[in-house]
């Protein structure tokens, strides 16, 4: 299993220069001059660092196979991928790991499955299926909505805030005279 390091994202310029979409926590490690990276498709690389930058947040690479803006458009959408390292880090999961995971509440209550994780500009999410639906629930990959990841136990243990799982919507009882509004009228 290969895990992606950045996603090419547009060009940059005119000497080959493209924006990248990291995936990674070391991208001065992952990303040094003269590193070479496999892609994914396959047929894109392998490609070879020839200089990286970072500018107000964003990454920007240069590869020595893609040395004008031609050659940098057709990298578009290609990933960067590199064998898992054994990572000591506790706290630290791959996707491939995540995925398959069963999904319960603190209580106990199995609530579906985790399908993926996706990486959004705030945090990662992880991709629930719920149980007994085909209902994609988006859950923020924070300690707080997702305080226990036992990857050996095959399980994640969830505590989401009311409103965020589709079953809390089924357990919504709305009364027939207030439609819904529980204020009171005088």
């Amino acid at each position: 299993m290969q895990l992606t390091v950045a996603r090419i994202g547009r060009a940059h310029g005119l000497r080959g220069e493209v924006a990248l979409d990291l995936r990674t926590d070391s991208p001065e490690e992952r990303l040094a001059v003269g590193q070479v990276l496999a892609t994914e498709p396959a047929s894109a690389g392998p490609l070879t660092v020839a200089a990286t930058r970072s500018q107000h947040g964003r990454w920007f690479a240069t590869f020595a196979e893609a040395g004008d803006r031609t050659a940098a458009e057709a990298l578009q959408g290609v990933e960067l991928v590199v064998e898992p390292d054994a990572d000591d880090d506790e706290d630290a999961w791959y996707p491939h790991e995540l995925t398959g995971l069963r999904a319960e509440l603190t209580d106990g209550t199995v609530v579906g499955r985790i399908t993926g994780l996706e990486h959004l500009p705030a945090h990662d999410v992880l991709v629930l299926e719920e149980a007994g639906t085909r209902h994609r629930t988006l859950v923020p990959f924070v300690r707080a909505i997702v305080p226990v990841v036992d990857v050996p136990g095959g399980r994640v243990v969830l505590d989401p805030p009311g409103g965020l799982l589709a079953s809390d919507a089924e357990n919504l009882v709305v009364s027939p005279e207030t439609g819904g509004d529980d204020a009171d009228e005088d």
